[in-house]
């Protein structure tokens, strides 16, 4: 699933990494192939109902994704992909379907769809700036005592409770789309991290004044 982008996720991984000489392998996973269990970051984009119901299913028949995170590798979902992770989600009447269970979350279908700038504070323990993206969706997702707030809603809908995303251990769930990576590089290499440990750092100073820019006038709509 790669909807609004969310394939250039990937981009940004690989473009992070190779800066730092650090080799990169990209494995295109499609609907019917078998989940690779030997990676070390795992991306599961946004996506229409029928294509979340159905990758909700197969991943829960595979079962390669829950023993590679059980392995220690790290997790990006986005949108549906985050959705998906929990116990249950919305379907495409707003019935309950079943998640696969990595992360300790439900979602239903809201009042209204969220569509928009998004813009969130990042739980301090992970030590990243304020997060920026694009929100649609109608998913409302609540957390339970296992995972931990991504990010406070500054601007925004997110996860319906005044909180965006969440985490537990290595697996990160947004509703950020942009893509998430792209708006956020910080994030990026925090999931890079969590594989190969402290990374050098990198000269995005021109980038971060864009960045700065872009958050300001979103602030200011």
């Amino acid at each position: 699933m790669s909807t609004y982008g969310d394939q250039g996720n990937v981009l940004v991984l690989e473009q992070r990494a190779q800066r730092r000489g650090i080799e990169t392998e990209t494995i295109h996973v499609r609907s019917a192939d078998p989940v690779p269990e030997t990676g070390d970051i795992y991306l599961i984009g946004g996506g229409e109902d029928r294509p979340q119901i159905l990758a909700a299913r197969r991943l829960r028949k595979d079962g390669g994704l829950h023993r590679a995170i059980a392995r220690g590798a790290s997790l990006l979902a986005v949108c549906a992909g985050y959705q998906i992770m929990g116990t249950t989600f919305g379907g495409e009447e707003g019935q309950p379907v079943e998640g696969i269970g990595l992360l300790d979350i439900s979602s239903s279908r809201g009042p209204a769809r969220a569509v928009g700038e998004l813009v969130a504070e990042v739980d301090a323990a992970l030590n990243l700036p304020t997060l920026t993206g694009f929100e649609n969706h109608m998913g409302v997702t609540h957390l339970g005592p296992g995972v931990r707030p991504l990010s406070k809603t500054v601007k925004g809908v997110g996860n319906g409770d005044g909180f965006e995303g969440c985490y537990a251990g290595h697996v990160v769930g947004t509703y950020l789309h942009g893509p998430a990576l792209a708006r956020n590089p910080a994030l990026a290499d925090l999931l890079l991290s969590w594989r190969v440990g402290d990374l050098p750092p990198l000269d995005d100073s021109r980038y971060e004044a864009l960045r700065q820019e872009r958050l300001a006038t979103v602030l200011q709509d």
